[in-house]
């Protein structure tokens, strides 16, 4: 049996729930974007993306990246329900319908 390789492209499915638990930091903002796109395309505009409690490393990074991009409406901790400081609740901008 081979191992898989690394480097080739996993299959996410698109249900508005993103766990980055799996992924490498420096794969972060990538799939951030790839994922937002693809939650848009399908019209889903709440995104909880799960980062994890720990030391705060991760959720800082997505905070980062989320405040620089420009298909953000809005984003904030989960609540007691949604994972609470380690999840992020995300509001996308819906695509242009022109």
């Amino acid at each position: 049996m081979t191992e898989p390789d690394p480097d080739e492209p996993v299959a996410i499915p698109i249900t508005g729930e993103l766990d980055l638990h799996t992924f490498r930091p420096n794969e972060i903002a990538a799939l951030l974007d790839d994922y937002f796109a693809e939650c848009r395309k399908r019209g889903i505009i709440r995104v909880r993306v799960v980062h994890g409690k720990g030391t705060g490393t991760l959720r800082e990074t997505v905070h980062a990246h989320l405040r620089r991009s420009p298909g953000i409406a809005g984003f904030g901790l989960g609540n007691e329900t949604s994972g609470g400081w380690g999840a992020t609740m995300v509001t996308l901008r819906a695509l242009d319908s022109s």
